[in-house]
């Protein structure tokens, strides 16, 4: 195994450059130069989507384009009428996987604007779906030139948001002499990709990459074109939907993975309209950003992480997600165990930071990836996976009660338990941390992953190997499940025995190593590669209540902080207190809110009797959801909600994103107070007043179907015949 030295964490090292650099704008890899304006239109559908400023276009240059598995299709679509840009009426996302544009012309010498009306509809779902519809109210009938400007790069997604380079002398064109089809392929090595461009009608003639149709409109006649742009790419992983213009969701026949997960969604009726349009808005995302896999010869659901830049498999994201959606359904848990047991590590490699037994943090399909430039097929630079992927094993099985599974992944969850103890114990002092081995691996491999996302409360950066404070509170958790479990399923007491012990002594040791008197009281971020306490103040501590590491007496005073004036903004609780020195309102994990965070600290805080505090955020949340058309985004500015009479955007937010979108089905948990175990569902309910009565229907568990109805403190359930 490689010894790591003391060091702190940075950014990733700069790869290797396999083509010419190209002269385009660079950005990093969050924060994004807005090149397509502030009112971007992003459609996706699983691992597809499409980014383009307000008229649908995307200009040469942007950040905007089609990309499906981390290569871009297309990097410039635009649509041009007698040679000018259209002005835009209005635009908007119909759903998450398609949008609507509304254009008219723009001023010409013999022709006023807004003669012509302009209608674009695209979805995203086997490539990219557009049709154009093209209305003259002019007088007399006038000539209309169309364009459509193409432009195919292949690029990979890091370069995108990195440094670009230039594949132009690798891509080949073959274009259809009848107008009706332009063609582009790409190799590099064992990497090759292409796409199309399919009109119907053809165009008139091909100019260049563009296709230009030249018309003549009539008052009150409308002219369309359909384009279709399907994709060919080395490394397909997913099956896609099918769908047609008009059509919200077909499948065939209802018969897949996708279908069925959301067939199999409760429904929701609720005095509140609250309630209902954000659990709707939640679960239309959500069902835009699943994945199916095929994993020993069936299909099953996973979710990718967020629009735009994380569309692929998170093992953390989905992790967390599949639990905060049990509610809603136990296929996306499934799905989501079985992928990340097929990819679980079973040797050692530096470049990706694998070991033995350890689950993925980040799958890519890319061709900087597939050429070995970079480390992610899988990375696994995570010192949480393993452990979640455990306590999702838990979580699932008290739902479902399916004893199959848990023997199929009996030997993936030994060999987790082994990484926890040989690997993720790395010195032997009782706890997991983590130190990347690669050149361009992940110096914080907790959830806050960010290169300053783990400081102290001067601000200083921490040298590693660190053991953050949740990373301990997830391991507790998991061995006292996996120890439910031996007692169980797998008849292994002895294991459950040895499991319990060393999960009382973690609790006695996290205690005495991590809390802190001073301020207040509060459990340290972390211990550094010194083993000296992280004393910053940040919301993980909500996650240690979730865990259920905190001892009793110590709860009152942890959810005193959470509630405090320095993490809580009004609009959910901060990632870092205000008090501390690296408090940024705008910084990526300095001070922001993120929903994911809040639904474990809420849920948490309901674990140890502290409703009305959990009540507080999950009300705060799902009014920060009505200001961003009842989606919750990645995560929001921290200001304090005095600054404001709606949350601050953050401004490169994933929007959606799988936990973040998955947050209110959590609340709906976390209200009810619906847990899961020995074939039965017990219901402790602690709703606000003010979202009155809610019935959630058709509930999936232990096999079987129920009907959960509650309001205040009552509630019911109800077996479904």
């Amino acid at each position: 195994m490689t010894t790591i030295g003391r060091r702190r964490p940075t950014p990733a090292d700069p790869s290797p450059e396999p083509l010419p650099a190209a002269q385009t704008p660079n950005g990093t890899y969050r924060d994004l130069p807005p090149d397509l304006g502030p009112d971007a239109v992003g459609v996706l559908d699983g691992l597809s989507f499409m980014l383009s400023d307000a008229n649908g276009d995307v200009p040469p240059g942007s950040i905007g384009g089609l990309v499906h598995e981390d290569t871009r299709f297309l990097s410039r679509w635009e649509l041009f009428v007698n040679g000018a840009r259209p002005l835009l009426l209005g635009s908007s996302v119909v759903d998450p996987y398609s949008a609507a544009f509304f254009l008219a012309n723009a001023e010409e010498p013999d022709l006023p604007a807004n003669r012509i009306g302009i209608r674009r509809q695209r979805f995203v779902g086997e490539g990219l779906y557009e049709r154009i519809e093209v209305q003259s109210f002019a007088n007399d009938p006038i000539p209309i030139e169309l364009r459509v400007a193409v432009g195919v790069d292949f690029a990979d997604l890091f370069e995108i948001k990195e440094k670009l380079q230039d594949r132009s002398g690798r891509i080949t064109r073959k274009h259809a002499p009848d107008g009706s089809r332009l063609g582009f392929a790409y190799r590099n090595g064992s990497f090759t990709a292409g796409a199309e461009v399919r009109a119907t009608p053809a165009a008139n003639r091909i100019d260049g990459d563009d296709l230009v149709w030249e018309l003549v409109v009539g008052r009150g006649e409308t002219w369309m074109v359909e384009l279709h742009v399907p994709l060919r790419y080395s490394n397909i992983h997913v099956v896609p939907t099918r769908r047609e213009f008009g059509e919200v969701f077909q499948a065939d026949g209802g018969t897949d993975a996708t279908s069925r997960w959301r067939a199999s969604r409760p429904d929701i009726h609720a005095d509140s309209d609250v309630i209902c349009d954000v659990y709707h808005q939640a679960v239309d995302d959500l069902v835009s950003m699943r994945v199916e896999k095929e994993i020993a010869g069936q299909r099953v659901i996973v979710v990718a992480a967020g629009l735009p830049w994380f569309l692929t498999l998170f093992g953390r994201d989905a992790l967390i997600t599949a639990y905060q959606v049990l509610i809603a359904g136990t296929e996306l848990a499934r799905g989501t165990l079985l992928a990340l047991a097929a990819h679980q590590a079973t040797d050692l490699d530096d470049f990706t930071d694998r070991e033995p037994g350890k689950m993925l943090h980040e799958y890519r399909g890319g061709e900087l990836t597939r050429l070995g430039i970079k480390p992610h097929q899988p990375y696994y630079g995570a010192a949480d996976t393993t452990q979640l992927w455990l306590v999702l094993l838990s979580e699932y099985w008290r739902w479902t009660g399916d004893d199959q599974l848990l023997h199929d992944v009996r030997d993936n969850a030994y060999a987790a338990l082994r990484w926890i103890d040989e690997y993720g114990d790395s010195d032997g002092d009782g706890y997991v941390e983590y130190a990347t081995r690669s050149s361009q691996g992940l110096g914080n491999q907790c959830w806050r992953d960010s290169w300053n996302g783990v400081q102290s409360a001067d601000g200083t950066i921490p040298v590693l190997p660190i053991a953050t404070c949740e990373i301990q509170g997830y391991t507790y958790d998991a061995k006292l499940r996996l120890a439910e479990l031996a007692d169980g399923p797998y008849a292994d007491p002895g294991l459950a025995r040895r499991l319990r012990a060393e999960a009382a002594a973690l609790a006695e040791r996290f205690d005495r190593d991590f809390w802190i008197e001073e301020r207040g009281g509060y459990y340290a971020l972390g211990l550094d590669g010194d083993k000296r306490p992280i004393d910053s103040i940040t919301s993980n501590m909500g996650h240690l209540l979730w865990s259920g590491i905190v001892p009793a007496e110590r709860a009152g005073a942890v959810a005193r902080q959470l509630m405090s004036d320095q993490l809580f903004s009004g609009w959910g609780v901060r990632t870092l207190a205000t008090g501390d020195r690296g408090y940024n309102p705008i910084g990526y994990h300095l001070g922001t809110v993120w929903p994911h965070d809040n639904s474990l600290v809420a849920h948490g805080l309901a674990r140890y009797g502290f409703r009305a505090e959990a009540n507080r955020i999950i009300e705060a949340m799902l009014e920060a959801a009505r200001h961003s058309v009842n989606r919750l985004p990645e995560a929001f500015s921290g200001y304090d909600r005095s600054f404001g009479r709606k949350p601050v955007p953050y401004p490169t937010a994933c929007n959606p994103q799988a936990w973040a979108s998955a947050a209110p089905l959590l609340f709906l948990r976390t209200m009810f107070g619906l847990e899961a175990g020995e074939g039965r569902f017990t219901l402790d309910p602690d709703v606000p007043e003010r979202f009155g009565r809610i019935q959630l229907s058709r509930v999936q568990g232990f096999g079987q179907r129920w009907d959960i109805e509650v309001n205040g403190r009552q509630g019911h359930l109800r077996l479904v015949p």
